[in-house]
């Protein structure tokens, strides 16, 4: 696989902990329910409220979107403000490596009178984008694009057509709820049906239904692969952001590995995230797990143990829970997760090549990994731009001492506040 290598000057030196972490984390807000209430409230024609919105790179790209597309979004209070209204280009949109923005964006932007361009990072022109793009097509929408990816342009007319369509969407769930978010908005709504194999982070698919529904849309999701959304206004509205449970991963993952105890508040007891299953994996791993009304609690039993454990729905898991699994007293098997060869890296290849390097023995399937724990040595571990691989680094660093990331700011994708909040969990009960 090919990566940019990142300065020796950006390396960063994962802290080891020194005993057993005792810790509250207070997280900042779910970066998929901000991508997705940033989008809605633009599809409305009135002026709605973001509370505890994530501030990290993917949402600012998300906002920066809106606005060239002549959205007005006020993001700088805790409470988020956003005016829709009818939509203009010529527009550029920067994707970044954000799915949410290059994914979600274009069906809203095709709704616009003029171009809208879209590209991004250069590793972003790898990632999947075909079915989305051959589905707008397919609704009426002028595509103009070279391959099946970024960069492309769209060519509105200030409406889309809309109705049935059939999309692969085993690659990425956010090619279904791409199309979704953005259906009121064309004449006839949309049909949407899955052809191939299984759609990966379904929970992801129902948070945009759910989303959808709340901001007043008609959806129909009683057939299996198959999403119906019928044209109409969405409502203007407050939405209220939970904390972002997959960004809890890794500092829950310190009280599993040190036989500490980490709290993150405000866990909610209902939710569409796929990180609520952080709950049956730290069980499955060996640690006590605790849901009340103080938030979630993980207390390691200082025991570690392997896991069997389909990912498909919670893809996005995979690196931190890998990096538990290098220092498991067993071996683990982690499947369903083959489309992590396009997310921001090729996160399978990514976490073979960097577990070995650190001692662990490491088989590479076609659709996850089976992780063999060695004992473990310091080295610099490349994080290829990848927040998760970043997060998965920092784990491992906490048991094995000399564990450098190649750089952490990547992190900045959806917790610009990694390193601060990471330095003071391993500060706290020391």
């Amino acid at each position: 696989m090919t990566h940019t290598r990142a300065p020796e000057a950006a390396r960063w030196a994962a802290p080891s902990a020194t005993g057993p972490i005792r810790a509250t984390v207070d997280l900042p807000g779910s970066k998929s329910m901000t991508a997705r209430a940033l989008l809605l409230s633009a599809a409305t024609t009135g002026t709605s409220g973001i509370d505890g919105g994530l501030a990290a790179r993917d949402t600012a790209l998300m906002a920066a979107g809106l606005r060239a597309l002549g959205i007005d979004v006020d993001d700088d209070a805790r409470v988020w403000s956003v005016t829709g209204r009818p939509l203009r280009g010529p527009a550029h949109v920067d994707c970044g490596l954000a799915g949410t923005v290059m994914r979600f964006l274009p069906s809203l932007a095709a709704t616009a009178r003029g171009s809208v361009s879209f590209d991004g990072d250069p590793h972003a022109r790898t990632r999947p984008m075909g079915p989305l793009l051959r589905a707008l097509t397919a609704l009426g929408v002028t595509v103009e694009a070279e391959s099946a990816s970024l960069p492309f342009t769209l060519y509105g007319s200030g409406r889309v057509t809309g109705g049935e369509v059939t999309v692969d969407a085993s690659s990425s769930s956010q090619l279904v709820s791409g199309l979704l978010l953005s259906a009121p908005r064309f004449d006839r709504g949309i049909v949407v049906r899955h052809s191939g194999p299984p759609v990966p982070s379904a929970p992801h698919i129902r948070m945009t239904v759910d989303m959808l529904r709340a901001a007043g849309a008609h959806v129909d999701d009683a057939d299996r692969n198959v999403w119906r959304v019928e044209p109409g206004e969405l409502t203007a509205r407050q939405w209220t952001i939970e904390p972002d449970l997959s960004n809890a991963a890794p500092f829950l993952a310190g009280a599993v590995i040190t036989g500490g105890t980490v709290t993150v508040p405000g866990w909610p007891h209902t939710t569409s995230q796929p990180g609520d299953a952080l709950r049956e994996l730290f069980t499955g791993l060996g640690a006590d797990v605790r849901r009340d009304q103080d938030g979630l609690t993980v207390t390691g039993t200082g025991r570690v143990t392997g896991i069997d454990a389909d990912l498909s729905e919670v893809g996005e898991l995979t690196p931190v829970v890998a990096a538990v699994c290098a220092v498991a007293d067993s071996p683990s098997r982690l499947r369903g997760i083959g489309h992590l060869r396009g997310h921001e890296t090729d996160r399978i290849a990514a976490l073979a090549t960097e577990l070995g390097k650190l001692g662990t023995h490491v088989t590479e399937e076609t659709d996850g990994l089976t992780i063999t724990p060695r004992p473990l040595r310091g080295t610099v571990v490349e994080t290829y731009a990848d927040h998760r691989m970043a997060q998965a680094a920092a784990v491992i660093g906490l048991a094995v001492p000399d564990v450098e990331l190649s750089d952490v700011a990547c992190t900045s994708k959806t917790l610009p506040e990694f390193p601060e909040l990471w330095t003071r969990m391993l500060g706290t009960g020391h």
